[in-house]
């Protein structure tokens, strides 16, 4: 028999139709190759075929030209693998899709790294959440070093590592595959530092809080990040500094309810402006203004100011706000007005009260 017949379907070994999409396939070699790679099988050669048996199978279907040959072919079309792959070249799959899972990703050389960022969360109003804002902020924060330029060093001399040889991780052979670790002199920077700053211990940054002023677009709400480039915390050994990302919590409104553009509040009104109808002051973001309300107005409509609403973050104008009205019922009437108000009762009748007749028309319908 062939060695060609003697290999396993390539998406049967993955577990994936022939149809697969490129990120289900990314998916599937991801699952088999954690479940049988060596450093979680150690001594298990059937798990190391298995690892290396995927990795071959991935490297053909996740490659358009080399998937395509395999379709029509199979294995006849002979891939070139019977010696097994080389250590680099799995090393190389592997690492495409872990990183640095298993030690597989590429070293960090140079001994720079870049600085961590930061978080802020700032508290800002309604009103500068709809319109934007500049907003002065204190972030307590390292700083970089002046005294070693940040490297750490009083020489400002950065040492090659002399158990990585500069390359921040070491490599040990296992069978067929080369697992690598970060270096533990060096943790992976590639370098030492053999005279430490006295100011910063080599460190390469101080402790110390930087005022700052963040400009908040218009527009932002609640959970939204303000990316502020460059002040994070400053790079190991004089790399670049980090971010600081600004995370906004809007406080709320005693009028306002927002949705997402849109503003919504409720207005009272009396029992004569919802059945006469009048213009009334309205509050807005903007300051008061006009709205019309007609003759014979319900409780709980609602009417659209057009263009009163929150800006929009990413730009297109402006939302709406919409105003639910609700009736006041007077609490305390004088003679006059009791006496007045059960006249209008006795000769209103039904025919001014359309909901109540609708609604009594329907009980009756029901119950007879």
């Amino acid at each position: 028999m062939s060695a060609a017949a003697q290999k396993r379907d390539y998406y049967e070994i993955l577990g994936v139709p022939r149809d697969v999409q490129p990120q289900e396939l990314k998916s599937a070699y991801r699952r088999v190759a954690l479940k049988y790679h060596p450093d979680r099988n150690p001594g298990d050669k059937e798990a190391e075929e298995k690892f290396k048996e995927a990795s071959e199978a991935y490297e053909v279907l996740s490659d358009p030209e080399k998937r395509a040959r395999y379709d029509r072919f199979g294995h006849a079309q002979g891939f070139n693998f019977e010696g097994g792959f080389s250590s680099a070249t799995i090393n190389d799959i592997f690492g495409e899709i872990f990183g640095d899972i298993f030690g597989a990703g590429r070293p960090r050389r140079g001994g720079k790294a870049r600085g961590a960022d930061l978080r802020y969360n700032l508290e800002i109003s309604f009103e500068e959440a709809a319109f934007g804002c500049d907003v002065q902020v204190k972030v307590p924060r390292p700083k970089r070093c002046d005294e070693c330029e940040g490297t750490g060093s009083k020489s400002r001399q950065l040492r090659t590592c002399p158990t990585c040889g500069g390359e921040g991780e070491v490599r040990f052979t296992q069978g067929f595959f080369a697992v690598s670790r970060t270096c533990s002199q060096c943790q992976g920077a590639g370098q030492i530092i053999t005279d430490p700053c006295p100011k910063c211990h080599g460190r390469g940054k101080v402790d110390s809080e930087s005022s700052l002023t963040v400009s908040i677009p218009a527009g932002v709400d609640t959970g939204t990040r303000v990316r502020v480039a460059g002040e994070g915390e400053p790079g190991e050994h004089g790399g670049l500094p980090g971010d600081l990302y600004v995370v906004i919590h809007v406080r709320e409104h005693p009028i306002f309810v927002r949705e997402d553009s849109e503003v919504l509040c409720e207005v009272p009104i009396s029992f004569t402006q919802a059945a006469l109808g009048a213009n009334i002051d309205v509050p807005t973001l903007d300051g008061k203004v006009k709205m019309k309300i007609p003759a014979g107005t319900q409780t709980g409509k609602v009417f659209r100011l057009k263009g009163k609403g929150i800006p929009r973050l990413r730009g297109g104008g402006r939302g709406d706000q919409h105003v639910r009205v609700v009736i006041e019922t007077p609490t305390s009437l004088t003679k006059q007005q009791r006496e007045l108000l059960e006249k209008f009762a006795e000769i209103s009748g039904e025919e001014t009260h359309p909901q109540s007749k609708n609604f009594f028309a329907k009980v009756r319908e029901l119950f007879g």
